[in-house]
């Protein structure tokens, strides 16, 4: 107790020395408590918003797993490079068909499970596509998904690209949730109309406002679809609802062909669609390709996309040995676009932890030093005390520990009052500097643009994710499927876009206040290390004999 008293004493005589390393601790405080904060909140948005996000996966065949099986491992002997094989596998690999995608969906950890089911037709005389037909001409023809030949990825292929030389992308949908345009609100059915029922099997179909006021029609009508591949083969669709879609405006240019302009995209049930498919693969014939003579079934093939659900990333990361359980072989792939954009959500914000992180070290050594610095000329100009003390029969290390007092007095009050500072000011500041490294990432993403030709921000440009801490900000957005997902995938090879992290409403929470507190047990010990030291090797009969 004498001890403590006396600590205090000594503290109150000698104001101004513990003034000044009161403020020197206060400048290391408040300095580490941003520190502190800034990582405190970018684990924080990290845990709150993966705990609500709703992980979105697809199963994609793995080409370089098929590379390599070409290659058998290394590199090609004798003939080099096999063409013909490489075209056989890529038309086997195919994606799953639906009755394997929804024995996957019968794992446990998944949550939801909903797919689209796209096909390509033609219009009769009576339905033109949104399309001019010189520019298309001009343009050339289009093989394959969004214009990169091959065929459309997935489904039953037959010799020719299934958006060859077609007009219309038929989307059917499994269930509402498919439909993720229409959930986010990107996408709308208009006044007057309905959507069509969820799994029904009736000719029913949406078409696009843009579409119906292009041939003039309107709820109610019907239009007659043609197979591409066999023009005596039509289907009557009646048309129960217009929509209207932000996407829309992304490929009103038709730059990929009059297929994919989505103001050609028709909507229906894949359970309707699928009842269209199978009638075309009965009256199905081999039909001859005029340029190049090769044969072909005619039957109208579909395409296959399937999303899978999960309540958290435990459940994703769960899911891909449970199908490897249920039989999915190596040479498909489980990935989730909404990982990866949600890693990609936060890059700003761990650079910025990364550089608080070495800020906090910096100061803490900085400040360490010259805590160091002062307890030992408080230490010597005090040595005379220090020896009254010992000589009359105080033990030295009762005698440090009152030393250790004084600094843990001064230390924690300046801690705790670095702490409220700290508090007050986190979030202003995390978010002026997390701005900061938004905008950086930002000119270093159009900078690279740039760099390639392409115009920075084309086609949307950046787009920010506010409150991801405490509100729990969603950093990922629902891949959109209305037209098989393409419009997103274009979007993020020309754009560049990504969705920051740009705002948190919380930096200090009770995780901050406990690392405050062994920052300042920290500096005490730091600081009174050197004290402690001089005071066990003085000799009080030494010290007493030498005053001066």
């Amino acid at each position: 107790m004498y001890i403590i008293k006396n600590a205090l004493r000594c503290i109150s005589r000698s104001k101004g020395r513990n003034v000044l390393i009161g403020i020197i601790t206060l400048v290391i405080s408040v300095s580490a408590c941003l520190g502190l904060s800034i990582r405190q909140a970018a684990e924080s948005a990290k845990e709150n918003t993966l705990a609500e996000l709703s992980i979105t996966a697809t199963i994609s065949y793995d080409r370089s797993s098929m590379m390599n099986n070409i290659m058998g491992g290394g590199a090609p002997t004798g003939g080099g490079f096999d063409r013909n094989q490489f075209k056989d596998m890529m038309g086997n690999a195919s994606s799953l068909t639906l009755e394997e995608y929804q024995t996957y969906a019968d794992a446990e950890s998944v949550q939801d499970f909903y797919y689209t089911l796209t096909a390509a037709f033609n219009g009769n005389d009576a339905l033109e596509p949104v399309t001019d037909e010189t520019e298309d001409e001009e343009s050339g023809s289009v093989s394959g998904q969004g214009g990169f030949g091959g065929g459309f990825p997935g489904g039953n292929r037959g010799e020719k690209g299934m958006f060859s030389s077609s007009d219309f992308s038929v989307i059917g949908y499994s269930s509402d949730n498919a439909m993720s345009a229409f959930v986010d609100g990107t996408a709308s059915v208009l006044e007057g109309g309905t959507m069509f029922s969820e799994g029904t099997t009736d000719k029913e179909c949406v078409i696009s406002e843009e579409l119906a006021i292009y041939n003039d029609l309107s709820v109610g009508d019907t239009i007659v679809l043609i197979n591409p591949s066999l023009d005596t083969e039509a289907y009557e669709l009646k048309i129960v609802g217009l929509y209207t879609s932000s996407a829309n405006n992304d490929f009103s240019a038709s730059m990929f062909g009059k297929s994919q302009d989505p103001a050609n995209q028709i909507y229906m049930s894949a359970a309707a669609l699928q009842t269209i498919l199978d009638a075309s693969d009965e009256v199905s014939t081999t039909v001859t390709d005029e340029n190049t003579g090769r044969e072909s079934d005619s039957a109208v093939t579909g395409s296959i996309s399937a999303t899978y659900v999960f309540a958290n990333t435990e459940k994703y990361y769960a899911f891909e040995e449970e199908v490897r359980t249920l039989g999915l072989n190596d040479s498909y792939t489980v990935s989730s676009p909404d990982i990866t954009a949600f890693e990609n959500s936060l890059t700003p914000l761990n650079t910025l932890s990364t550089m608080a992180g070495w800020f906090l070290v910096v100061i803490l050594i900085i400040g360490a030093i010259i805590l160091v610095v002062l307890n030992i000329f408080n230490v010597r100009e005090r040595k005379y005390e220090v020896g009254v003390l010992t000589a009359m029969g105080m033990k030295k290390w009762k005698v440090a520990t009152q030393f250790i007092c004084e600094i843990l007095v001064v230390t924690m009050i300046a801690v705790i009052i670095g702490a409220g500072i700290g508090a007050v000011s986190s979030v202003p500041v995390t978010n002026a500097l997390l701005a900061g490294q938004v905008e950086n990432q930002t000119s270093q993403q159009m900078q690279m643009d740039q760099n390639f030709g392409r115009p920075g921000n084309m086609g949307g440009g950046m787009q920010q994710v506010p409150d991801s801490n405490l509100q729990g900000g969603d950093v990922s957005k629902t891949p959109d499927n209305t037209g098989g997902g393409r419009n997103n995938r274009f979007e993020s090879m020309f754009s560049g876009a990504a969705d920051y992290i740009t705002e948190v409403n919380s930096a200090m929470n009770l995780t901050v206040v406990l690392q405050m507190l062994g920052v300042g047990l920290l500096l005490t010990l730091v600081a009174s290390l050197a004290s402690v030291l001089f005071i066990m090797r003085y000799d009080p009969l030494k010290i007493l004999a030498n005053r001066d």
